[in-house]
Parts: C-alpha cells; structure tokens; sequence
C-alpha cells in the first residue's frame, strides 16, 4: 500500500484538480455552443488555441500526484467514465458536449503533463482519445476530434502499435477533411479516402486500378479499330506495366494509339503510387 503524503492523498487530489477542470471546461463548452449555433467569427480551429491556451494555463499550476501512483491507472478515470456513453445510459443520465469537452481537458492535462506516462497508462489514455474522436465527431466538431486522434496516434506510436497507429491516423485524416471550410476544399482529401484511404490502406487503390485497366480495354476495343475483345485485352494488360511501340500496333487506329500512350502514362503513375505507398505501410518509412 502506498503511503502518500497528506496534501497528495489520490482522492483529494482528484476531487480538487476535477473541480478545476470542469470550470474550465465549462467555460469552454459556452464558447463551443456559440460556435455550433452559428454565432460569432471564431472558427473552429481558434477555438482549439483557446483550448491550448486553457490547458497551458491550468498545468501552469498543476501540482501531479506523487511519482509513486499506481502506474496501471489514469489520474482522471472518473471524468473519462463520465463521457462514456455506455456508462450514462445505465446511469440515467444525459449524454451532452460539456462531459466530452471535459474529459478532452483531463486527457490534455495527463497528456502533456511533467510526468511521465507508464505503458499501460499511454496505452489507456490512447483509449480514451479514440473514444473522444468518435463523440466530438457525433458533436459536429471535427477539428477536435483531429486534436484526439493526433494525440492517439502519438501514444500508439509510444507503446510500438503499428495497428493503433494506422487507425488513428486514417481517423485523424479524415476529421481534418471534415473540418476544412468551404466545403470544396475537402474535394482532395474525400478523393484520397477514396483510392486509398489517405495512404493507410494502399490495398485499395489495386481495385481502382483493375477499374482503370476495364475503362481503358472497353475504349482501346471501341476505338482501337478491327480487332477482337480478347486482343483488346491482352494489348491493354501487357500496356499498363510495359508499354507497346509503334511498331507493335501498326494496323490501328489513332485513336487506339493515343488510348495506349494515355493508358501508359496511367500504369506508371497509378503502380509507382501503390508501390510507394506499399513500401511505407510495410517498412514504416
């Protein structure tokens, strides 16, 4: 059993640094509601130097609990069960954005906090990020949730965990494209998600390919002049990785000419881009 002083026993320590984090939080959550309701010119992304500027300032003073805590536990457990969605169900009460944004605040607190993170604890608090990316997405604030999956993705990187890491960024990545204004800024990033899931899943873009190699034999065989499907597809294949000379395709058309030279330059582009992704999912390069 440890043996705290009186001024660092865990509860009062809890109980008064919650306090002060609920205030703060609070105050905070007012501007994030005139934010939601269209009021004011902040966007949300000023509204995260708020948050910054609130949490420098609340460890400005923060006193942590004796170095000889339980190294298995976070200091703020209480707060994070109270924005836990499955624990206010059994509890009866209502799930709002003030318990989200003070549970992000207890998280930046730990996070950043002068001591030092056991494994176990990074490993729990990265927890606690992911599940308050989900809610402060349900909340419409997809800068925040940005914020909370950054801060995952660096514990994961922390405790080793490749798989911790790749979910959080590909989450993060597309919080940040939600987050962009006007919205046909987030014309990129969607198409990233698209063909490959910004990066974290190269796997994907194998299939656009397949796509892009059944366009290219539907036209070359449209327009390629007197040749058959099944030619039609061999030249293509063969094509998109190595691409044919003239000499190879003299009785076509111009047509199916410049449907080849298009196709090619699509092959090294489209296989250099899987490839580099490849290398970096792989190797962690």
């Amino acid at each position: 059993m440890n043996n705290y002083p009186a001024h660092e026993r865990p509860g009062d320590f809890v109980a008064s640094k919650t306090i002060l984090i609920r205030r703060h939080a609070d105050a905070y959550a007012e501007t994030i509601d005139e934010f939601l309701r269209g009021h004011g010119s902040a966007d949300e992304y000023q509204l995260l130097d708020d948050l910054n500027h609130r949490v420098e300032q609340f460890l400005a003073d923060y006193v942590p609990p004796s170095t000889r805590r339980i190294g298995d536990s976070l200091v703020f457990t209480p707060l994070y069960r109270d924005a836990d969605p499955d624990v206010l169900d059994n509890a009866g009460r209502e799930f709002s954005s003030e318990t989200v944004l003070t549970a992000l605040f207890a998280a930046e607190v730990e996070f950043r906090g002068p001591l030092s993170l056991s494994r176990t604890q990074s490993t729990l608090l990265a927890d606690v990020y992911e599940e308050l990316g989900e809610l402060l997405s349900v909340h419409r604030l997809p800068a925040h949730a940005a914020l909370a999956y950054r801060q995952a993705y660096r514990l994961h990187t922390i405790t080793e965990n490749p798989r911790g890491q790749d979910r959080c960024g590909l989450r993060m990545a597309r919080a940040r494209t939600r987050a962009r204004t006007p919205r046909w800024r987030r014309i990129p990033g969607v198409a990233s998600d698209l063909l490959c899931g910004y990066g974290y899943r190269p796997f994907l873009l194998l299939a656009w390919i397949a796509v892009e190699i059944a366009v290219f034999v539907l036209v070359f065989y449209l327009t390629g002049g007197e040749i058959d499907f099944d030619t039609a597809l061999r030249v293509c294949l063969v094509n998109f990785l190595d691409p044919t000379t003239p000499d190879d395709t003299e009785s076509m058309t111009a047509v199916g000419h410049y449907t080849l030279i298009v196709e090619s330059y699509a092959g090294i582009v489209s296989t250099s881009v899987f490839f580099a992704l490849l290398v970096r999912q792989l190797f962690r390069l």
